[in-house]
């Protein structure tokens, strides 16, 4: 029997996660722990809720010592909110991996226990100037709040590995779109807004110039990161525990031609230009478009269009008004 234990679990990635683990022949040979700071409205059936913050610091400590086999962190606080609350953001996005890690490390030194930890990192880890696109061996320098807190987790988990304590493993994922649900305090939310809302039929605000390019991968390619993540011989790694996940780059004009495609110019006139600097200044710090080689040689794949991102959102989440 696997355990497995899910930080961040009642979000929509997590929700995706769960699904894919529950999906799989082993299923009836694993049991998931989810905690979050609330329980979603509809849980998922055969699954163990807690309701926690990760700053709650006995509350960690007790989930990690029933020693899970494979633990996935996706829990923080997104982009624009790590950036405009400094204090909040090195509390809940940075301390609680460590805390995680030494809870670790202390029952690592009592009868080895070592699970395998996959860390949801992101490609805010990298700063300008930029190559037209990033390689594997491009200098991590985040321009941002939150990429460095990221960051800083990804070089713990890299130590406590390279030590024995765990067996980690983070992957640095795109932009998540189309995201399903209200948009968040992301600062890359307007990304899925201006498709989801005008295929919901309702208005959405474009905050930046539709020459803006991104990278990108659907929810759907985000929890198969995650379960290959799981179950990848991290030997392979070569002591790099940080991978590039694979997906596609778009400019906003290109997200909005697929809408077109769709759904038509009627779509497209519900998304209201309105310039936002701070949005603008924040995604000007991120990377545009990657040449990821080692992730897909390792088994990772993604989408390769973004009119493939649209058919999933309308094949896995979209629910017509």
């Amino acid at each position: 029997m696997t355990s497995i234990l899910i930080f961040g679990g009642a979000g929509m990635v997590g929700r995706k996660l769960i699904a894919r683990l529950q999906g799989t022949p082993l299923a009836a040979h694993q049991t998931i722990t989810v905690c979050d700071i609330v329980a979603p409205a509809n849980p998922a059936a055969g699954v163990t809720y807690v309701e926690a913050t990760l700053t709650d610091t006995a509350a960690l400590r007790g989930l990690i010592g029933q020693k899970p086999d494979v633990i996935f962190h996706l829990a923080s606080i997104v982009s624009g909110e790590a950036e405009t609350d400094f204090d909040k953001g090195y509390a809940q996005n940075m301390a609680p991996v460590w805390e995680m890690l030494e809870a670790i490390r202390a029952l690592n030194a009592q009868d080895g226990y070592c699970p395998r930890l996959v860390f949801t990192s992101s490609i805010a880890v990298f700063g300008g100037p930029f190559p037209d696109k990033i390689d594997d061996d491009f200098l991590c320098a985040p321009q941002t709040s939150y990429g460095a807190q990221k960051l800083i987790c990804e070089t713990l988990i890299s130590d406590f590995s390279r030590k024995g304590f765990v067996d980690g493993i983070s992957i640095r994922l795109p932009t998540i779109c189309v995201r399903p649900g209200a948009a968040n305090l992301a600062a890359s939310s307007f990304f899925s807004g201006i498709i989801r809302e005008p295929l919901n039929g309702q208005r959405a605000v474009l905050p930046v110039p539709t020459t803006v390019r991104h990278w990108h991968a659907s929810p759907r390619s985000a929890a198969g990161f995650l379960t290959h993540a799981a179950t990848l011989d991290s030997a392979k790694l070569s002591g790099r525990r940080a991978l590039n996940m694979p997906g596609l780059s778009a400019t906003v004009e290109e997200q909005i031609e697929a809408l077109r495609s769709v759904a038509g110019q009627s779509a497209v006139d519900l998304i209201d230009v309105k310039p936002d600097a701070d949005i603008a200044a924040i995604v000007a710090g991120w990377p545009r478009d990657f040449a990821p080689k080692r992730a897909p040689n390792l088994g990772f794949e993604a989408e390769r269009d973004f009119d493939e991102i649209v058919a999933v959102y309308l094949e896995e989440d979209f629910t017509p008004g």
